[in-house]
């Protein structure tokens, strides 16, 4: 009898102590959710200047969804495992969400990440070249890669269909967010040669290198959101290197080994959302190495590994937080193209009309490119470039359309008054290649600033959206870093160590 009284008493206390302690409680709630965006084998594979098409699959390609809801405003921020996502589709998708959700596209934030291994997006639109010459046509729609119609609307649903489910899923979370660094898989691909020019992938061991062109961004961007239980819901990591290690087929790069680490090492499943950073000349190619490259496979779990691993570190020592004030602004920028000289016309004109003939296709398909351009230039000589800045908490992400260049990332970063600002390139739009205004100087040159119809904005479009990105940031209040929780003042010390030597 004794016995049962004692753990009926040991019960009511147990009981008395929880009702006691107030259960944890956050303002700030998340959802995340994927959709499969897998594109279909012979489908075309987007990434270059020609027509390629997909002829085995690695793995599924995702719509990725993060969707943060502070009580008075909702934010998405949506990653998408493609090499761009063009304007159209940006556009009819916030419409869509709105409609859905009544969270407004002003809120809303789509980039790709420029996987060269996912569906076909890109490069040439539906109808683009329609009221184009015939031959133009010929070389918009026959000789260069085409999005194709059905795949964007697919595309378009399954965005839509995740935010929803997102916004279905949020639940009050608490957040981390923070910078680790990870600075042995990314590399500037511009480097700078005795000619006094600098040149895009010149060769490893080339003799005639001096140096790297520019910069790289070794910075791994993450938020993650726990539940009040402390589990894992959703995770966001931002940082620039290109997705062109194409481990073979189908596949969303070397995102998919970002992922695995991280579901891997921390026994989750919680969806990733990868944003890609300012990586316009950011690849994993080290053209100051002289070792043997790996193969695709090795290469994308050597970048997605380390770049995972590294979220992991971060994910485990990040101080939590309970409030996250969400902001957004938005502005698009008209900027101009810049258009081929007569002359260089007359020329491309010259060059396509003669028989293809075999070996290298160089001269060709950038003489296609300058005509395909010289009709858009007539057509539609400014180009929308949305500049979206996205605020949850302490951190802003800082959106652009462009294949944007590292320099400008730092820029933003270093003027943005925010502890954690991620920059995220191939966002709402595309407007290919914006190289630096030095890279167009008398020591420029390279692969990206060649003028095409993928990449022609004029030379200082990628310091107007800069200066717009970090006015923007600098609009929203900017929150503190979130700090570790402070020890209890001290007290006794630990009566098990505060002893002399025991020596018998």
């Amino acid at each position: 009898m004794r016995l049962r009284l004692l753990i009926f008493l040991a019960g009511l206390s147990t009981l008395t102590l929880h009702a006691a302690s107030p259960a944890p409680t956050s303002s700030i709630k998340a959802g995340f959710a994927e959709r499969d965006i897998t594109p279909g084998i012979g489908m075309e594979q987007p990434g270059g200047y020609g027509k390629s098409f997909h002829r085995t699959f690695h793995d599924a390609c995702k719509v990725r969804v993060a969707l943060f809801d502070d009580g008075k405003k909702t934010a998405v921020v949506i990653g998408l495992d493609s090499l761009v996502v063009p304007r159209e589709v940006v556009l009819d998708a916030r419409a869509q969400i709105e409609k859905a959700t009544g969270i407004t596209g002003d809120a809303v934030l789509i980039g790709a990440s420029h996987s060269h291994s996912s569906g076909p997006v890109g490069m040439v639109m539906p109808g683009e070249y329609d009221t184009a010459s015939d031959l133009v046509k010929k070389l918009a729609y026959e000789e260069s890669s085409c999005a194709d119609p059905g795949y964007l609307l697919r595309v378009t649903h399954e965005i839509v269909a995740g935010v929803v489910a997102a916004n279905q899923n949020k639940v009050p979370v608490q957040l981390g967010c923070g910078f680790g660094h990870e600075d042995k898989v990314s590399f500037n691909r511009r480097l700078r040669m005795k000619n006094g020019l600098s040149w895009s992938h010149p060769g490893a061991g080339n003799p005639d290198i001096l140096e790297y062109a520019g910069p790289i961004d070794p910075q791994v961007g993450v938020i993650g959101a726990w539940d009040l239980q402390g589990k894992l819901v959703g995770v966001v990591v931002n940082f620039a290197c290109h997705a062109t290690t194409s481990p073979g087929g189908i596949s969303a790069n070397w995102i998919q080994y970002l992922e695995k680490t991280i579901h891997g090492g921390l026994g989750t499943h919680a969806p990733v959302v990868f944003m890609q950073g300012a990586c316009g000349d950011i690849t994993q190619v080290d053209n100051l190495s002289t070792s043997q490259r790996p193969k695709p496979e090795e290469w994308s779990q050597l970048v997605g590994g380390r770049v995972g691993a590294e979220a992991i570190r971060v994910l485990l020592s990040l101080p939590k937080i309970t409030a996250a004030p969400i902001a957004t602004r938005q502005e698009v920028l008209k900027i101009k193209r810049r258009p081929p000289s007569p002359k260089r016309v007359e020329k491309s004109l010259d060059l396509v009309s003669k028989p293809r003939v075999a070996g290298d296709a160089t001269d060709y398909l950038f003489a296609k490119e300058i005509l395909m351009l010289d009709h858009l230039n007539k057509t539609k000589p400014l180009v929308d470039c949305e500049v979206q800045c996205v605020k949850v908490g302490p951190v802003c992400f800082v959106s652009n359309p462009a294949e944007y260049f590292v320099q400008y990332g730092l820029d933003i970063k270093k003027g943005s008054q925010h502890a954690f600002t991620f920059p995220c390139e191939l966002s709402n739009g595309i407007v290919g290649y914006v190289p630096t205004e030095e890279a167009f100087g008398p020591h420029g040159g390279g692969y990206e600033t060649r003028l095409t119809a993928y990449s022609n904005l004029e030379i200082t479009a990628g310091t107007q959206m800069a200066k717009k990105g970090i006015e923007l940031a600098n609009q929203m209040n900017a929150e503190p870093k979130p700090e570790p929780l402070k020890a209890p003042p001290f007290s006794l010390p630990w009566n098990y160590g505060n002893v002399p030597p025991e020596l018998e």
